[in-house]
């Protein structure tokens, strides 16, 4: 009785009901039109026409304006209506307004290191470009003097986590997806609790839809009970609303300002292997030390400034002595990608490492919900001789999603791409590494949602002891996956393939 209380009584449900009932509200004030149905009918399908000509003149990648114009043509009455409420990528003009001062003041607090840009140029033309565009369009410059080292496994990477969360002596600042109670939160938590005891800031911000399945209504409040700063972002609440589709995909630590990591693991059991959700869970992080991890604080710092409607010095937070550790070989560059300011960085930093690429690219994703120009990139790569290679998850952790990636199997396939499913379970990690010179780790799906409406983060690797790590981790992925075929493709049952395309319609809407 108790465990059917809680499920009727879960925010999910509630939420769930509170946005039935605003449809079911919709209908019957539409029912009550029935005497005037034919005006009625007339003066929706001419919005919903509006709202198509909007779409198709409209900034958003052509298959987004696809997915929604299909649906509002079939069904005029609530199509328009549905997309008006729901549907735009672009975020409200107060939301916008309000991240145009911390674009602003990322600019300043991250200071200009022309000089490296020209240097990185100086050694190759392709990379100065590839960091030039970054720091240009997302404020983040590159840096040197930073150890960098690939976590290729999240249990390696909560045992680093730990590591340095108890060395933290002035603050520690946490930016993540999800957070399910388990063994690697709790453990977290408990450092967190006994660091903020000592006198240590200790910050969070985690993602309330990310959450809404692991962590009880208002949470924040507990944790701040507890000594621990937090922020939700966008708490989830019963409205339909084109908000709920901006989220924080970002996963970023940052201890002292001195150490940082990101990726794609969250502080979530399945994501150590503790618990089997879908087969093995392989993910990876990035681990730097040195003068890079000043941006990832600054990210986090920008986003708590959004959040709390404070405008605090970040120069307090800069530390006033980084440790040496060794040398540090090559150039650093994490960068941030939000939906505010219309430009697909994520995107374009993934694309310019496939354009440029002389011999290889190898990349680990766990979604391929591809765009014209992904996929344009990608295949004519492969065509070009370049040796592409995907890694994908075999064992899906969304079905339907996992039916549109293969259904980009075909045509990637046809044109020399050659693609593996990860045999052991679910492959999360999101990588680049390309001719043993670049890579890229962090947050970024090769999907809509990553690359056009969630906050998420990166970092750009050059010449770094990082890159061959990656590399050599994803060819030892390569050992335990296996790979697709296009006769495989060619025998996969017609009525499937036919599923997997209509669904491909409306991918950029998964």
């Amino acid at each position: 009785m108790k465990k059917l209380l809680n499920l009727m009584f879960h925010r999910v449900v509630l939420v769930g009901a509170a946005i039935a009932a605003q449809v079911a509200a919709l209908i019957i004030m539409i029912s009550r039109f029935g005497p005037y149905l034919p005006q009625f009918y007339a003066i929706t399908t001419f919005l919903s026409a509006v709202v198509v000509l909007a779409i198709a003149n409209g900034t958003s990648k052509s298959g987004y304006k696809i997915a929604w114009i299909i649906p509002i043509i079939l069904f005029p009455i609530f199509g328009g209506l549905f997309y008006l409420m729901f549907g735009g990528s672009r975020t409200g003009k107060r939301m916008r307004k309000k991240m145009d001062s911390v674009r602003t003041k990322t600019a300043e607090a991250l200071v200009s290191t022309e000089s490296l840009v020209t240097e990185i140029a100086a050694l190759d033309e392709h990379a100065g470009n590839q960091s030039r565009y970054i720091y240009d369009y997302a404020y983040y410059p590159p840096f040197r003097n930073t150890h960098t080292e690939y976590l290729p496994i999240g249990e390696i990477k909560f045992e680093r986590l730990v590591e340095e969360l108890r060395k933290a002596k002035h603050y520690i600042f946490l930016e993540y997806f999800i957070i399910d109670k388990g063994i690697m939160w709790n453990t977290i938590l408990d450092i967190l609790v006994e660091k903020a005891k000592e006198g240590v800031d200790v910050r969070l911000i985690y993602d309330d839809v990310g959450c809404i399945m692991t962590l009880p209504y208002r949470y924040d409040k507990k944790l701040e009970k507890m000594g621990i700063k937090c922020c939700r972002f966008n708490p989830f609440i019963p409205v339909l609303s084109a908000r709920l589709n901006n989220r924080d995909h970002r996963k970023i630590a940052v201890i002292d300002g001195h150490t940082g990591f990101t990726g794609g693991i969250n502080l979530a059991d399945e994501y150590i292997n503790a618990f089997e959700k879908h087969g093995h869970w392989k993910d990876s992080a990035i681990l730097i030390k040195g003068e890079a991890v000043w941006s990832l604080t600054v990210m986090f710092l920008t986003m708590w400034d959004y959040l709390r409607g404070t405008n605090e010095d970040f120069d307090q937070f800069r530390p006033k002595e980084v440790p040496e550790y060794g040398e540090c070989s090559g150039y650093v560059q994490p960068f941030s990608d939000n939906p505010l300011d219309d430009e697909a960085v994520g995107e374009t930093v993934y694309l310019n490492l496939i354009n440029k690429a002389k011999h290889y690219v190898y990349i680990n994703s766990p979604y391929l919900i591809l765009d014209s120009e992904m996929m344009t990139a990608l295949c004519s790569a492969a065509k070009a001789g370049v040796d592409v290679r995907i890694v994908t998850p075999h064992i899906a952790d969304k079905n339907f999603v996992h039916a549109v990636t293969r259904s980009y199997y075909d045509v990637l396939l046809r044109s020399g791409v050659r693609i593996y499913e990860y045999t052991p379970g679910f492959m999360h990690s999101k990588t680049f590494v390309v001719d043993d010179e670049y890579a890229v780790v962090g947050t970024i799906n090769l999907d809509y949602r990553s690359l056009y409406l969630h906050f998420e983060c990166g970092v750009w690797l050059y010449q770094t002891e990082s890159v061959a790590q990656i590399k050599k981790d994803f060819l030892e992925t390569l050992e335990v996956s296996t790979e697709v075929s296009l006769v495989q493709y060619k025998n996969i049952p017609l009525y499937k393939r036919i599923t997997w395309s209509i669904l491909r319609l409306f991918a950029p809407l998964m």
